[in-house]
């Protein structure tokens, strides 16, 4: 917490309008993440299951809507409850009166924490089984939870006081569910007036758009300001490693093109979101020059303009020069990221990015090349300090 704390401060005062990034395995434990993801997951992918049931299968997360009564009918097979309180459980009044249910409306089915709660349960694919969804949270886990939202909210608090904002890393696949749900809470508590609090979608996931689209479409049914920072990923080799060995479906793209197509789609979403809304923002985190060009050429089509400060850029400290200065040079926002800490705690996470992302070299190589015929034309041009307007 002291860190996090020090890097607030260091941010508020390096810059007015500075970002401070968190990450939430720091805040708690992460047994508790690693729990609390797994519950998520078991009932995203029942609601799934629940739509293969009615031929939608295959569907994009928002276009994904179950029928009510064909929904009753089933969790009455099942007989987890009375028909009275099936019914119950799915009102006008919660639900809307358009006799289908959506993921969102699936969700706040488990955040409701009333008595429906102990009667959600999930299949055990592997018994064929229904098994309480929310059995092994015990009360320790709760309070947990509450630990946790309160080291953000000491976080989000000191954010507000010295003009910084916040963005959560996102991380490995089984904390994932759980970090983007705490962040979600915070979001609805500090993102009132302008994005404080920031999420960040790894789109080398295959999931990456259905995650956007849902979080757009929640802030817009709940009034508040979505915010969010879009990466490719880092974890590839150990999410691919620990698929393997578990025996689940990879949950990154099958291939490199694809990670491209699926940043630049929900990019694409994001900015159409943004020129809709002028409260909503986004951070390009992006060493990929084609990304850039693409999000320039969007944000002309779209009428975003750079003084509007609604769409970021950002890349590592000592990497992508050639991105950065040329981008702030022509007025657009541009930060970039500095490991902030201990020098033997910050080495660690340098060498892991270094391992994660092969590109890095690449982008170093280039980087050098362009060096080397910048200080060629300077000396050919007698121009060695130049500086530009």
């Amino acid at each position: 917490m002291e860190t996090f704390l020090r890097c607030i401060e260091a941010s508020g005062g390096a810059s007015d309008d500075g970002f401070s990034a968190i990450k939430l395995t720091a805040l708690g434990r992460p047994q508790f993440l690693l729990q609390f993801s797994d519950v998520l997951t078991k009932w995203r992918r029942f609601f799934h299951q629940m739509a293969a049931e009615q031929g939608k299968a295959g569907l994009d997360a928002m276009d994904t809507k179950l029928e009510v009564a064909a929904l009753q009918e089933s969790v009455a097979k099942m007989g987890i409850a009375s028909r009275k309180e099936i019914e119950d459980w799915f009102r006008a009044e919660t639900l809307g009166v358009s006799g289908t249910l959506d993921l969102l409306d699936w969700n706040s089915l488990i955040d409701s924490r009333t008595t429906l709660s102990k009667h959600l349960v999930v299949p055990n694919m592997q018994t064929g089984q229904l098994e309480p969804l929310l059995s092994g949270f015990t009360e320790e886990e709760e309070q947990q939870m509450q630990r946790m939202l309160q080291r953000m909210d000491v976080l989000a608090k000191k954010a507000t006081q010295v003009g910084v904002r916040l963005m959560v890393d996102a991380e490995q696949t089984y904390f994932q569910p759980a970090i983007s749900r705490l962040t979600l809470e915070m979001q609805r508590k500090f993102n009132v007036e302008k994005p404080l609090i920031l999420n960040t979608y790894q789109c080398y996931l295959r999931d990456a758009y259905d995650n956007v689209t849902l979080d757009v479409e929640l802030a817009r049914r709940e009034g508040w300001c979505f915010g969010a920072k879009l990466v490719r990923g880092a974890y590839m080799a150990q999410e691919r490693a620990r698929a393997a060995e578990i025996g689940y479906e990879d949950p990154i793209n099958p291939t490199y093109e694809a990670t491209n197509a699926m940043y630049h789609r929900c990019l694409d979403y994001v900015l159409e979101e943004l020129k809709n809304n002028p409260k909503a923002e986004v951070m390009v985190a992006s060493h990929n020059e084609d990304t850039v060009r693409f999000t320039l050429r969007r944000m002309e089509e779209l009428g975003l303009h750079p003084a509007d400060r609604q769409v970021y850029f950002g890349q590592l400290l000592g990497m992508c020069d050639q991105i950065s200065f040329p981008l702030g040079q022509a007025g657009f926002a541009v930060y970039k990221y500095v490991p902030y800490g201990p020098v033997m705690e910050v080495l660690p996470y340098l060498s892991r990015r270094a391992l994660e992302n092969n590109s890095v070299m690449k982008g170093a190589r280039r980087e050098r090349q362009l060096l080397w015929q910048e200080l060629k034309r300077r000396l050919c041009t007698g121009n060695l300090f130049y500086r530009p307007a």
